[in-house]
């Protein structure tokens, strides 16, 4: 709680600003560039956008790819970067080939090695044609940059990788197509209107008029007859920060839509094996909060459920879906442990999720220890993975047929969900 503690977080941004007007330096964001990354290749398209927008300096920094524990499916990772991208570059006003394919290693190099030979100014405007020819399998525009730019040698691309490695670890973060400004993180495209809302408090708009650079799109809230034909699968976690932020505007888009929802469980990664390390901990816990203050979602007081009280809590589920109450209990469930602090730890803390939920705790006692809900979450989670997605929360969207029409992950892609109930409704 103190992590994300909102008074605490502007302390901190007043501390960081004067110590840089001491210091006498400027604005500088630090990108974060992984060449074969899909989020990467559209958060490169921002960077000539932000530096005509603000008044700031931006270095960028190679990364490769980390397969630790921090990325648990790094190939999957990078193939829903690439189909992931695609879908919401238009929405971004961005471009990513439609029929782009994970990129060679071959062509990678290549592609590396020219971006290496350049400064932060030409990475922002050539380095995009560098990504987009290799996201187009272009190798002949890859071979004709390289004539008019240079290809830097092996061992000059090994060195500034490693020191972007370095950089990335010693500010204690682990992916790409992430932005650095003064103790932040900003990911991608997605988070961007984060880090552009701090610039403009801090003075560093060069236009009041002018449009942000990637604004968040909304979440329909109007929708035709037809989407009661739909159904909308929805994989959520009772241990996930991101499935707190997303369980309200979530139940707000059924309720608006009339779609028929179907609810799939999933059991948190670390009780499924998937390791979790504690900068990564460190940063989902505070970018779910800054993206609850965002959305006015209640959020902040937190008891971690993890262990006992997630399988107790699955088993009151599947008692509280055979009256009518499933929903209930887990929206309930969620408000508990990260909104309110209740200890689900203990038999009170339970007791209370239980009655936010309207059922009686005295029948619920009888049903702690129900061990159903395994078979059901097993089916749940290989249910996922054949969408290519491994982490909650995430959304699958099925026309009146039955057929997919979307499969996405994250609270991040609710607002791609409605729209695309609006297409096919």
């Amino acid at each position: 709680m103190r992590m994300i503690d909102d008074d605490r977080r502007s302390r901190q941004r007043d501390k960081a600003e004067a110590r840089r007007l001491k210091e006498g330096r400027r604005h500088v964001v630090e990108y974060f560039h992984q060449v074969d990354d899909g989020y990467s290749h559209l958060a490169l398209q921002s960077l000539a956008k932000l530096r005509a927008r603000y008044d700031i300096d931006i270095v960028v920094r190679l990364v490769s790819a980390l397969k630790d524990d921090n990325i648990p499916e790094p190939d999957l990772l990078q193939e829903m970067s690439r189909w992931d991208s695609s879908m919401i570059a238009p929405h971004f006003g961005l471009d990513f080939p439609a029929d782009g394919a994970v990129p060679s290693p071959a062509l990678t190099a290549l592609a590396r090695a020219i971006l290496c030979r350049m400064d932060a100014d030409q990475a922002a405007t050539d380095g995009v044609r560098v990504s987009e020819c290799l996201w187009r399998r272009d190798e002949a525009g890859l071979k004709a940059l390289a004539a008019a730019f240079g290809t830097a040698p092996q061992a000059a691309v090994d060195a500034k990788l490693a020191a972007g490695d370095a950089r990335r670890a010693t500010l204690k973060h682990y992916s790409g197509a992430m932005f650095w400004y003064e103790g932040e993180w900003y990911w991608g495209v997605d988070r961007l209107s984060h880090l552009e809302r701090r610039l403009s408090a801090l003075g560093a708009l060069r236009d009041d008029a002018a449009p942000l650079v990637a604004p968040k799109p909304a979440v329909a809230s109007s929708f035709p007859e037809g989407a009661r034909a739909m159904t909308l699968e929805y994989y959520p976690s009772l241990r996930s920060p991101y499935t707190a932020v997303s369980w309200e505007p979530t139940m707000a888009l059924v309720k608006c839509s009339g779609i028929k929802l179907v609810m799939r469980p999933i059991l948190p990664m670390v009780m499924r094996g998937v390791p979790a390390t504690f900068n990564k901990g460190f940063y989902i816990w505070k970018d779910a909060a800054r993206e609850a203050r965002d959305l006015g979602v209640e959020y902040g007081k937190f008891y971690d459920p993890i262990g006992e009280p997630i399988k107790q809590g699955y088993s009151l589920y599947m008692w509280a879906c055979e009256r009518g109450k499933g929903e209930d209990f887990f929206g309930a469930f969620l408000k508990a442990a990260f909104a309110r602090g209740v200890n689900t730890t203990r038999r009170t803390g339970m007791r209370k999720v239980v009655e936010m939920a309207g059922l009686d705790w005295t029948e619920a006692q009888h049903h702690l220890y129900d061990d159903s809900w395994r078979e059901v979450l097993e089916e749940n989670r290989v249910s996922m993975y054949r969408c290519g997605i491994w982490g909650v929360p995430s959304y699958r969207l099925l026309d009146r047929d039955g057929r997919q029409v979307l499969g996405v992950w994250g609270q991040d892609r609710l607002w791609l969900v409605s729209r695309k109930i609006l297409e096919h409704a």
